[in-house]
C-alpha cells in the first residue's frame, strides 16, 4: 500500500470504510461525501450499500485528502485539478535509500517534493 495507509493487510485486500476512516483519520460521513463529489471516487458496494475500499480507493481518498486539506484547494477546485491530471499523488518513498534498488538520493527526493509542491501551486494559480 503506498501514502500514509498501513493496516497490515496485503495490498490488494478490501478496507470497510471503518477502516479506511480509522487508517486515515478521516471520518466515514466525509468519505461517503466526498464519494457523492468526486466522481472518480467509487468504492465497492455490495449487497445493503456496504462499501468495501480497494487500494486504489484509498489512493484516491489520500490524494483527495491531500489537495483540500494540506493544499489548500476547495472541494471545486480538487476536483477540476483532478479531472484535468494537474495532480499526481504524493511519490512513495522507502524510510531507507537501501530499501530500493531504484530510490534516488535524499537530496533528489527534496528536489522532488519541492517540484511537486511549485506545480501544485501553479495549478491552482492557473484555475483562479
Amino acid at each position: 500500500m503506498t501514502g500514509r495507509f498501513d493496516d497490515g493487510k496485503e495490498a490488494d485486500a478490501l478496507r470497510t470504510i471503518g477502516e479506511v476512516s480509522e487508517g486515515l483519520g478521516i471520518k466515514a460521513h466525509v468519505l461517503r461525501y466526498w464519494e457523492q463529489q468526486f466522481p472518480m471516487l467509487k468504492p465497492l458496494k455490495r449487497s445493503g450499500g456496504r462499501r468495501y475500499y480497494r487500494a486504489e480507493d484509498i489512493a484516491m481518498v489520500e490524494l483527495i485528502d491531500r489537495l483540500v486539506n494540506n493544499e489548500g484547494y476547495t472541494l471545486k477546485g480538487a476536483k477540476a485539478a483532478l479531472r484535468s491530471g494537474k495532480v499526481a499523488p504524493a511519490i512513495p518513498m522507502p524510510e531507507k535509500p537501501e530499501m530500493c534498488v531504484e530510490h534516488p538520493s535524499n537530496a533528489d527526493a527534496d528536489v522532488l517534493a519541492q517540484l511537486w509542491a511549485i506545480r501544485a501551486r501553479l495549478a491552482a494559480a492557473i484555475e483562479s
